[in-house]
């Protein structure tokens, strides 16, 4: 008896040892963890601004911003009638009464939520019938007040919280600030007792961009308007303001609507791919202008250089002809941007070689990234110069056979309009820090791409371009406008090129005597004209005709 006695006491000793000592440290954790509590102190996510007037530079329009919306929670275990709460809540929440009942029909201490994301007012609706065993509990969701004005520049925020594409993704981690927290103690009741410890949180930064909202929307109205009358797949237009470098308008058509993006997301989620700076095409005759600034530059050709060319043009084995299937005959070099003469760009680019050629098209910045502050950007492709043939040569001297993205293009003329330095572009005009500092961008020039004088020459062909031959339609009465139109072959994805499909473009500069904007109207695949002349540039008038009238406010000088 007396060794059970024993046995039974060396037991007792040796548990007693191992709580008190060896598992010392769980057991206190687990009663710091019943007399603790710690709440998240949820940041708000910085706001995304545009510019909302002409003559007022501190007025600004919300285009995304966190609104508080209510979830709806029950604890089963606290519920004693399921079933009659099931019935209750179904035409309050618009879900079905056993739907509900499955879900709560329980003892369980937490489900989630039967419904998020409603409205003040609905959410008012069921919290004032008192139910037993019920929570509404508040939660932020972003809210994009204009729907799809600028999605594919602004991006979307999805349920967890997180950016994705655009500006909500590309500055995610800032725009969300940093959660705080509480940290207290409570009594064996679960009575808040004491506060231990609190971080508050830290906001998000926000944003005001270069865009101007009426600019904007008026870009995104013509755009889809043209898309419609052209039969056109898609297009896009991008639009910048040369004394800033600051983009003014970034559109495309199709988009989507971020307040909706999950159901973008399961019909189409190329839709959030932003064309302007993640897509390339071949740019067409739009490339002839920087093949030609490099002509002269060299002193190669001048604007008024003359010769004689023929319908076509043989390349070792290829035979390229002019757009129109006829010989311009004599024609001077400003006439060959007139007509958009791809003979003519042949015989220049043999003039060049092709060392000469391919030294600018990187000097105008088509092998890189253009940096303009958005995700996902990426460079077109020339190809290496050690594997040019004579056809590369020929071809890329009228823009096929090497690609860019039209932010890429838009940036590369952004040179004629500054007197031959190319204008860095930006989308974010200000940062507001959650501490209320304020950072202005400043403008900033990249490198020169050719003289001064060169750009001077240039502009004053592309001039001509617009009064007299194939971007006629791009004219503002009373301004001089100057630019280029493009026709361009899809490439084919077996080989060679798509007869049937076609990418009209038009870019260029206005006024040409002080340029204030530089831009780019992009159609992809219209079906209702051939050539650009019908379609990206009459829309490129119409759009100029409303910068130059209503935003810039510029006299007429005729």
């Amino acid at each position: 008896m007396n060794i059970i006695v024993l046995a039974l006491a060396g037991i007792f000793c040796f548990r007693l040892f191992d709580l008190q000592v060896t598992q010392n440290s769980h057991y206190v954790a687990l009663a710091q963890s019943q007399q603790q509590f710690e709440k998240t102190q949820i940041a708000h996510r910085g706001e995304i601004y545009v510019h909302d007037s002409v003559s007022d530079p501190t007025a600004y329009y919300p285009l995304a911003f966190d609104i508080k919306k209510y979830s709806i929670l029950v604890v089963p275990m606290q519920v004693v009638d399921k079933l009659n709460l099931s019935k209750e809540l179904a035409p309050l929440l618009g879900l079905n009464q056993m739907d509900i009942y499955g879900k709560i029909n329980n003892n369980k201490s937490y489900i989630p939520p039967l419904k998020t994301g409603m409205t003040y007012e609905e959410a008012k609706v069921v919290n004032d019938k008192h139910f037993q065993g019920l929570l509404i509990v508040p939660v932020y969701s972003r809210f994009y007040p204009e729907s799809q004005l600028a999605s594919q520049l602004l991006g979307f925020v999805n349920a967890d919280g997180e950016g994705n594409y655009g500006i909500e993704g590309k500055y995610n981690d800032v725009l969300k600030g940093k959660d705080g927290s509480i940290t207290g103690e409570k009594d064996t009741y679960g009575r808040i007792i004491s506060m231990l410890s609190q971080r508050a949180p830290e906001n998000g930064t926000s944003y005001v961009l270069t865009i101007d909202r009426s600019v904007q929307y008026f870009v995104e109205k013509t755009l889809a308007a043209g898309i419609e009358k052209y039969g056109a797949k898609s297009g896009s237009v991008i639009v910048m303001d040369v004394k800033t470098g600051g983009i003014l308008a970034m559109a495309s058509n199709p988009s989507f609507d971020p307040n909706n993006y999950s159901k973008t997301a399961t019909e189409n989620a190329s839709l959030f791919i932003n064309p302007v700076t993640s897509m390339v095409y071949e740019p067409g005759s739009t490339m002839k202008p920087l093949v030609m600034a490099g002509a002269i530059e060299q002193g190669i050709v001048t604007p008024e250089t003359k010769g004689t060319f023929a319908e076509s043009v043989k390349v070792g084995q290829y035979t390229i002809e002019t757009a129109e299937r006829k010989a311009f005959g004599e024609e001077t070099m400003t006439q060959v941007l007139e007509n958009s003469d791809n003979v003519a760009m042949v015989w220049l680019s043999e003039q060049m070689g092709s060392e000469m050629m391919y030294k600018y098209l990187d000097a105008f910045g088509l092998m890189e990234k253009t940096g303009t502050q958005l995700n996902n950007e990426v460079a077109g492709t020339i190809p290496l110069l050690k594997n040019w043939r004579d056809i590369n040569r020929a071809t890329i001297s009228f823009g096929q056979g090497a690609s860019v993205t039209p932010m890429q293009l838009l940036t590369a003329y952004s040179a004629f309009a500054n007197k031959g330095v190319i204008i860095e572009p930006h989308i974010i005009d200000k940062t507001i820090y959650s501490n209320g500092e304020v950072k202005q961008a400043v403008r900033e020039e990249g490198k020169r791409a050719i003289t001064e004088e060169t750009a001077g020459k240039v502009l004053r062909m592309l001039q001509a371009v617009t009064e007299h031959g194939s971007a006629m339609a791009a004219r503002v009465p009373g301004f001089n406008i100057g630019a280029k139109s493009g026709t361009a072959q899809v490439p084919d994805p077996k080989g060679g090129y798509d007869t049937k499909k076609s990418i009209h473009s038009l870019a260029g500069v206005a006024p040409t005597e002080d340029p204030r904007f530089v831009m780019l109207v992009k159609i992809d695949e219209p079906t209702s004209a051939r050539f650009s002349s019908s379609t990206a540039s009459p829309l490129f008038g119409q759009i100029a005709s409303f910068l130059l009238n209503y935003y810039y406010r510029l006299t007429p000088i005729n």
